[in-house]
């Protein structure tokens, strides 16, 4: 039992949050689309790597026959102006161990695309609106020569293998290319599959749902869930500046920190829940990914709500009754919660799916409340802050014309803030 509890605090605590099954994200699909000019004729060279989510979702179409006859009918190759039909030679489905269990997936395939021509372009069109890495290359060998190209002769990433750690926060996004070539005389030698990946990293909170043991090893994987909830709420965003902005603008309380927590719990935990119901149930008709634009820009418009409402109720203090301004503190203090905990960590979302699939299910629910718990704790802890803060500001007695005005430039702050989270959710929803 010793060394099973070291090896989980070794193997989840120490590594960083990040170490994600997948480098570029539990959502992702990513594609590379080579073509090569080999002596007289093109081949093309196709590789998809999905995440964990995709894989889940879409997997099982690429282990159906035909499959890359289908993606064929995405890949859109010109010589010369007309288009070539890609003919399957080779493919191969590979399935890798990922985050909480889950796997993810590589499929490769080989096309021929017939004698070459001067001019040449490749468009993949597949799995369009899906993030991830896009590449598109262009080379040759055997006597061939590319003499302009849009598109690079050699890939960033070895063909999906190995992603360039510099650019995953911003991947290629190329889709399409077009060149000019000079095609050799020696008959065409098509590209081998080429070797199968290494598994990515794994741990993290996603490797708490696959720890099996008693009750100790249960009831650490539940401190260190509240550990990465913790974590989490600690990068950029989940309305810290707001809550403390929100405290002071509306003169709450300590207790009111704590129906912050309580309320960001409820809401990322049902979050969690409804997105994984959305990500089984309908994956036909939607991807988890296209829902998070619109729930950040949710969360931005109760912000600004919020915002309004404490600005008003500043400026026209004395104008309002005591039992009025209650109402108006406990509905902001919902939207407040609710704007903080609407938006699903994608680790919790995987450990909730990964739960369903090693039949877990309860595991994972208490996981997920404790990771909702530790973010929570971090935001009630930054209102305790805010909250004390305006105390001790009030016990000095200062009648200045910024501590007075204080609550109004807090609410003001709110709405500020808010227009600024609106206007960065705007472009994604395109």
């Amino acid at each position: 039992m010793k060394r099973l509890l070291l090896a989980l605090i070794g193997g989840v605590l120490l590594l960083p949050a990040s170490a994600a099954a997948h480098p570029l994200g539990n959502f992702t699909v990513n594609r590379y689309a080579g073509a090569e000019v080999s002596g007289s004729h093109v081949f093309v060279r196709y590789a998809v790597d999905l995440a964990e989510i995709p894989t889940l979702q879409d997997g099982s179409r690429f282990r159906r026959p035909g499959a890359a006859t289908r993606l064929a009918r995405g890949l859109r190759l010109e010589l010369d102006g007309r288009r070539a039909r890609l003919r399957p030679l080779a493919s191969r489905v590979a399935l890798r161990p990922g985050a909480g269990g889950l796997r993810t997936l590589r499929f490769d395939a080989v096309y021929e695309g017939g004698r070459a021509g001067r001019m040449l372009s490749l468009r993949d069109t597949n799995f369009a609106g899906r993030i991830g890495w896009k590449e598109v290359v262009v080379g040759a060998d055997r006597g061939a020569r590319i003499v302009t190209s849009s598109a690079p002769s050699r890939s960033a990433s070895d063909e999906l293998r190995s992603y360039p750690r510099d650019l995953l926060r911003a991947p290629s996004d190329t889709t399409a290319a077009t060149a000019v070539v000079r095609p050799g005389t020696a008959e065409g030698v098509a590209p081998s599959l080429g070797d199968a990946p290494s598994d990515h990293r794994r741990g993290g909170f996603e490797s708490l749902i696959g720890q099996d043991g008693g009750a100790g090893v249960i009831a650490l994987a539940l401190v260190l869930a509240l550990f990465w909830g913790a974590a989490h709420a600690l990068t950029p965003g989940h309305g810290k500046a707001i809550v403390a902005a929100y405290l002071v603008g509306s003169r709450g309380k300590a207790r009111h920190a704590f129906a912050l927590g309580g309320i960001v719990t409820v809401t990322h935990t049902i979050g969690v829940f409804a997105l994984g119901l959305v990500t089984l149930a309908l994956s036909e008709l939607i991807v988890p990914e296209r829902l998070y634009p619109w729930l950040n820009l949710v969360s931005a418009l109760l912000v600004v709500g919020v915002g309004v409402a404490v600005l008003r109720a500043r400026l026209h203090a004395r104008g309002h009754r005591h039992h009025h301004h209650e109402h108006q503190h406990r509905r902001g203090l919902l939207a407040v919660g609710i704007s903080g905990g609407l938006l699903p960590c994608p680790s919790a979302l995987v450990v909730l799916l990964a739960a369903i699939s090693l039949h877990r299910v309860g595991f994972g629910l208490l996981l997920i409340v404790a990771f909702s718990l530790g973010l929570a704790s971090v935001i009630t802890g930054i209102g305790l802050v805010a909250v004390t803060a305006k105390r001790a500001f009030a016990r000095l007695s200062l009648e200045s014309a910024f501590v007075r005005a204080l609550p109004a430039l807090s609410a003001a702050a709110i709405v500020a803030l808010g227009l600024v989270m609106t206007m960065r959710s705007l472009p994604q929803l395109t």
